[in-house]
């Protein structure tokens, strides 16, 4: 029996197990929405605005595990879509995104709403289709979303003409997909891991820099168990952490730019990196001709292009972080404690993250420490804005398990947690989500609090209101001699009352000794909340490696 285009999508959908759509309607999509109209098993989520579906997508997918799915029609709402895609590119999360497109008749003749968004996203998906064929539907969909879930994942774009949809076929789902040319390779070769494991043998000053493909493999076991049969000493990125437990004697936090001292110094005195699902990121590097002089390197990833891309690598092991490990952790040795684990603790011990308290204003970071004191014993999903907020996230939140933090750490988009957190609670419903937001950036896609009011959700945003956009002005202040142009938010809305007009809550905070009450208040609420916390004005992240300087040259915030 056939069955239109509209209603193949559908099934198709049900098939990949999908049970949040994020989207917005528009004309040549309505054949779709017409048939969602009854379905029972695929809710669909009202974003206010596409960018703002394609990072609830993303979220819900960092979150969970699975691909997140959203859609939106042609034209406009296809192109507002890009900021979100390309967030998710660069992070390699899987993402399905399906857009609307004219006639097939009309492709090309610049119809209205017309735009080639198979063209602009191009260089920022995985892959990407226009189906010219109701027939090849069902395919193109089983395909979308087997590229985007397996070897490196990201994001893939599906562009439907109307005419497709509103045609028919018979509709057959493929069991399997077998594309030529696309064969991930998962285990790395034997050879390969054993020069791993005998340079690991060697190495007097070893150190495992872990980065986000160990949460993408859920690898976070595996890890655990390579650190502790080795005694090797881990420092993972912004995207894995929660892949390695922050408490854990062998964590040494964050590295890079506002990374720990230990880190930073760990990575430039060490004599060989383990890295694991990392891309050896500038903001991790610093001046790469002074990054690990001493060290020999291996890298272990499931894209071989990532290899080698930035920084020269010695042994290269292409595959699944987690499958990977698995064969390391078979063959290589147990290491005992050694000196260097004794010059890292210390390390650790002489410079943790550290601020000047105070009882007079509200510093961001005791804010941060206290978010994490309430939550620490319950299911927890953080996610962030981008800038000051974030990187104090990444210092204050103990992170220990993985899927826990959302964060845009690539493109650095501003207007991503608050949409990501709504994902991550659709996602995980049992969680308590935070947004760690900035006054700024939460303005970028505040008028999401219609979505989370709506959907009923319980995200809490935790604005860190200084009044300025944060690390710019940072930025001016140490560099450009405190010439603060146009970084002063000299017009702000009152977010107590504009949480109250979209019918949340709204909590303003201005005394230290109310923040963790106010906290404790939003938690319990039912519902999402806005807790306006008026804090320190030029509070700045601290340590800072500066543009363009080695990561051993820290400044500000050691003990």
């Amino acid at each position: 029996m056939k069955i239109t285009g509209a209603e193949i999508f559908v099934e198709s959908l049900k098939k990949e197990g999908v049970e949040v759509l994020f989207g917005y309607p528009g004309g040549v999509i309505i054949p779709i929405f017409d048939t969602l109209y009854d379905e029972q098993k695929i809710r669909f989520v009202l974003a206010r605005h596409e960018q703002a579906a394609a990072h609830a997508a993303d979220g819900y997918a960092r979150a969970t595990g699975k691909a997140g799915v959203c859609i939106a029609t042609s034209g406009p709402g296809a192109t507002n879509l890009v900021t979100g895609i390309a967030t998710a590119y660069m992070d390699s999360v899987p993402v399905v995104a399906f857009t609307g497109q004219v006639k097939t008749t009309m492709i090309g003749s610049d119809a209205f709403q017309e735009a080639d968004i198979t063209g602009i996203t191009r260089p920022i998906t995985k892959h990407n289709y226009l189906v010219k064929d109701v027939k090849d539907l069902a395919r193109t969909i089983k395909e979308a979303f087997h590229i985007a879930t397996t070897g490196r994942p990201g994001p893939v774009l599906v562009d439907i003409p109307v005419d497709v949809t509103m045609g028919s076929a018979e509709f057959a789902y493929p069991k399997q997909i077998n594309l030529r040319g696309y064969k991930p390779n998962t285990d790395g070769h034997p050879l390969q891991i054993k020069k791993v494991a005998e340079a690991i043998r060697q190495a007097r000053r070893p150190v495992i820099y872990a980065g986000g493909g160990i949460i993408l493999s859920n690898a976070s076991e595996e890890l655990r168990t390579l650190a502790e049969k080795t005694s090797i000493p881990v420092t993972t990125t912004l995207l894995c952490l929660g892949g390695f437990p922050s408490d854990h004697p062998l964590s040494l936090g964050m590295p890079g730019m506002h990374g720990t001292q230990a880190a930073n110094l760990a990575l430039t005195e060490c004599d060989l990196i383990v890295a694991v699902g990392a891309r050896f990121d500038d903001r991790v590097t610093g001046k790469l001709d002074a990054f690990a002089p001493h060290a020999r390197i291996a890298h272990l990833d499931i894209d071989p292009a990532a290899i080698s891309k930035n920084v020269k690598v010695d042994i290269p092991v292409v595959g699944d972080a987690r499958r990977t490990m698995e064969q390391l952790i078979a063959v290589v040795e147990p290491r005992k404690r050694n000196g260097w684990n004794d010059r890292v603790d210390a390390w650790k011990q002489e410079y943790p993250p550290t601020y000047v308290p105070s009882d007079a204003v509200i510093k961001p970071q005791y804010v941060v420490e206290q978010i994490y004191e309430a939550t620490k014993n319950r299911e927890t999903v953080i996610s962030t804005e981008v800038g000051q907020n974030q990187m104090w996230a990444a210092q204050y939140y103990k992170f220990s398990r993985p899927r826990t933090l959302l964060s845009s750490g690539g493109l650095g988009t501003m207007g991503y947690g608050f949409p990501a957190a709504i994902g991550a609670q659709l996602g995980r419903p049992d969680a308590v989500v935070f947004d760690i937001a900035g006054d700024g950036s939460i303005q970028m896609n505040i008028q999401e609090l219609a979505t989370a009011v709506q959907e009923r959700l319980s995200v809490n945003i935790a604005i860190l209101n200084n009044g300025y956009l944060g690390m710019v002005r940072q930025w001016q202040d140490l560099f450009w001699n405190k010439r603060y142009s146009a970084t002063d938010i000299e017009v702000a809305p009152d977010f107590v009352k504009l949480a109250e007009a979209y019918g949340a809550k709204g909590i303003r905070v201005t005394d230290p000794g109310k923040v963790r009450e106010a906290i404790e208040e939003a938690i319990a609420t039912d519902g999402p909340v806005i807790l306006d916390f008026v804090v320190d004005r030029e509070e700045n992240v601290f340590p800072m490696v500066p543009a363009g300087k080695p990561i051993s040259e820290m400044i500000g915030g050691l003990a």
